[in-house]
């Protein structure tokens, strides 16, 4: 069979200094004898070896190669250095969702008796994460203000190894310091995790500003179309081995299809963000003069908290927002039952917009105290504004908002 290693080796160092929409075409990809163009799939579960001292070899660590798909697969693989390159990151993860690359990070970089500080407001099933299994494992857990570096400082402990947050955080959009949290995280020595699901790399790139992992529910804007779930964790080399081994031992990987179409998902990455977010920008701008709305939440505002500091740390402001109905939870349920167009889903970073009643559902599995703790009110709704004609996702959410 060919040596096609000179072949691949001529594009992928075509690739030094390309700019992110080449790399997100282009990198990761190592084609086969077949010398295909599109990236391959590969679905097999396992790897044969030209004798056992080669097997042997493989399964020590000690040549390179496939071993087993649970934790080393072609497709999975160019999924994992295009994203790699995306992020500006030594190397990642894929899992089997964005929660699953949550637990591998936790569970590769900390043991019992370690203190985690974690943004109040994240993800519902992140809190339930930390809260149900974390704590089972005496690892305490303390929640912070995302917005207050000195809330940060103050319940840094002697013990505490990992600090965890969103920005912009969901469903509220408030955008976090970077920098300035993870000077904190250096100083204490433990190490700080940005979820990105919001912004993609396309968006922001929470390395460069500090961060030491960034972690991604690739089910979102990744992918873009609500087709498979998937997860990733991204950072240097060091970092990224012992997560590894979590996916090695206890199997919460990523398949060879869905990798694949998380691939072909990063091609168009660039520009479906900037598209959601000129969608959503137009949104926010729309529901801040309707009557029956009492706040937005969308840091693309100029009156938004986090405006001038999400103009320094993102390139665009994301697609999804979260607005404030004049009433309770009636009058939200009210708007979101009059949609025809707008999907009623807790998803988000699909082609199709989305609402959800977060006090319910995304939320809806924490206690009262700790939805007021994360600023979710029952008259708090969030969109997720996909692709289509502004003024249609408009038509459709004035059905409601017109009738309060």
């Amino acid at each position: 069979m060919k040596d096609f290693s000179q072949f691949n080796d001529r594009y992928q160092s075509d690739l030094e200094g390309c700019a992110f929409e080449t790399l997100a075409v282009r990198a990761g990809q190592v084609r086969s004898a077949e010398c295909e163009h599109s990236e391959a799939i590969f679905p097999t579960s396992s790897y044969v070896f030209n004798s056992a001292a080669e097997a042997a070899a493989r399964f020590a660590g000690e040549s390179a190669g496939n071993v087993y798909s649970r934790y080393t697969n072609p497709t999975v693989r160019t999924f994992e250095d295009r994203l790699a390159a995306l992020e500006g990151g030594e190397a990642c993860a894929a899992t089997s969702s964005g929660m699953a690359a949550i637990y591998a990070v936790a569970l590769a970089h900390l043991k019992a008796g370690d203190h985690v500080l974690c943004s109040a407001s994240v993800f519902g099933s992140t809190i339930m994460l930390f809260e149900k299994f974390l704590r089972k494992f005496n690892v305490s857990i303390d929640y912070v203000d995302l917005l207050d570096l000195n809330d940060w400082k103050n319940k840094t402990r002697e013990n505490t190894r990992l600090f965890f947050l969103e920005s912009p955080s969901n469903p509220l959009n408030d955008v976090a310091d970077l920098e300035g949290i993870a000077a904190i995280a250096k100083a204490a020595n433990a190490l700080f995790v940005v979820d990105n699901c919001f912004c993609t790399p396309a968006l922001q790139r929470p390395l460069q500003w500090g961060a030491d992992l960034v972690v991604h529910s690739a089910t979102k804007y990744i992918d873009g179309q609500g087709r498979c779930v998937g997860g990733a964790v991204v950072g240097s080399a060091e970092l990224i081995e012992p997560v590894v081994g979590v996916l090695r031992s206890a199997g919460p990987t990523m398949s060879p299809f869905n990798a694949w179409v998380f691939t072909k998902g990063l091609e168009t990455l660039s520009l479906r963000m900037k598209a959601h977010s000129e969608n959503a920008l137009q949104l926010a701008q729309w529901l801040q003069q309707h009557p029956n709305v009492k706040t937005v939440n969308y840091c693309g505002l100029e009156n938004h908290p986090g405006y001038v500091l999400a103009k320094k740390q993102q390139s665009g402001f994301g697609g999804v927002l979260s607005f404030e109905v004049t009433g309770g939870r009636d009058e939200a349920w009210q708007v979101v039952d009059a949609t025809r167009m707008i999907s009623i889903t807790a998803n988000l970073g699909d082609v199709k917009t989305t609402i959800t009643h977060p006090g319910t559902t995304t939320h809806g599995r924490l206690s009262e105290e700790e939805r007021q703790k994360a600023g979710i009110s029952q008259a708090l709704l969030r969109v997720a504004v996909g692709l289509e004609n502004i003024a249609d996702i408009q038509r459709d959410l004035a059905r409601g908002l017109d009738a309060l």
